[in-house]
C-alpha cells in the first residue's frame, strides 16, 4: 500500500544527519520533526524566525506564540534561538541551511520544481520556497506520486510555473524514494507492498531502475 503522510515523514527523518541545520516546509515535511532520531542532534529552522524547532506540543505544552511558518504551534528544543524573519531569510539566502525539505505540485527529471502556483487558482504567495530552493545545497521534495486523478507528478518537464530550476536532488513519495541526476529519476526504494512496475507506470519522466532497489525500512 502507498505510504501515509506520517510514513513519508518518517522516511524523510532518516535523511537528517547529526549537526544539520534543516528547514522543513509546510505540510508533510513539517511532520518529520516528530520522528527525528534521538541519536542525532539536528536544528530545525523555520523561516518565520525559529532555529531549534521541536515536535508538535502536547496539550499542556501549547504556547500560541510559538508557531512554525505554517502557523502551527510547535515546541523549541534546548539551545533554540528566536529572531526576526529578516534574519531567518538571511540565513537561508546565505547558504547556511544544510537541507531543505519541501512539498511540490510537480518535479521533473532535470530537478526543476513547481510548488507554488496553479494557474486560475487563488495564490496567497510563494512564501519562502523560492529563497529555499536557491539557497540550500541539498533539497528533498515530499509529495504523492500522482494527483487525485491518477496523473503522475514526476514528469519529463514541469507544466506549472517553476519555483526553482535544476535544484532538486531527491524525491520521497508515497510509493518510492528517487534520486534525480543526469536528467533522470533513479529508483532507490519502493514502499512496502509497492512493485517496481507500479512506480514505473506512475512515473512519466525518464526512470532508471537499478538491480539494487530495496524496500523502505522503518525500524
Amino acid at each position: 500500500m502507498a505510504l501515509t503522510r506520517e510514513q513519508i515523514a518518517m522516511r524523510v527523518a532518516q535523511e537528517l544527519q547529526d549537526g544539520f541545520y534543516v528547514n522543513l516546509g509546510i505540510g508533510i515535511p513539517t511532520l518529520a520533526a516528530n520522528y527525528v532520531s534521538t541519536d542525532i542532534e539536528v536544528m530545525l529552522q523555520s523561516e518565520n524566525g525559529l532555529l531549534g524547532m521541536g515536535p508538535y506540543p502536547t496539550e499542556d505544552q501549547v504556547d500560541p506564540d510559538m508557531i512554525n511558518a505554517g502557523k502551527e504551534t510547535v515546541t523549541a528544543v534546548k539551545g533554540a534561538s528566536i529572531f526576526s524573519s529578516a534574519e531567518s531569510f538571511a540565513m537561508i539566502r546565505g547558504g547556511h541551511v544544510d537541507l531543505t525539505v519541501l512539498g511540490a505540485f510537480e518535479v521533473d527529471q532535470n530537478g526543476n520544481i513547481a510548488s507554488y502556483m496553479i494557474p486560475g487558482k487563488l495564490v496567497k504567495g510563494m512564501g519562502g520556497a523560492m529563497d529555499l530552493v536557491a539557497g540550500a545545497p541539498n533539497i528533498i521534495v515530499t509529495m504523492t506520486h500522482a494527483d487525485k486523478h491518477g496523473n503522475s507528478k514526476l514528469l519529463e518537464s514541469c507544466t506549472l510555473p517553476l519555483t526553482g530550476v535544476n535544484c532538486i536532488k531527491k524525491v520521497i513519495t508515497d510509493l518510492a524514494v528517487l534520486d534525480i541526476r543526469d536528467g533522470a529519476f533513479h529508483l532507490l526504494e519502493t514502499a512496502p507492498g509497492i512493485s517496481v512496475e507500479e512506480v514505473q507506470a506512475k512515473t512519466k519522466g525518464k526512470l532508471i531502475v537499478s538491480d539494487s532497489v530495496r524496500e523502505m525500512q522503518f525500524n
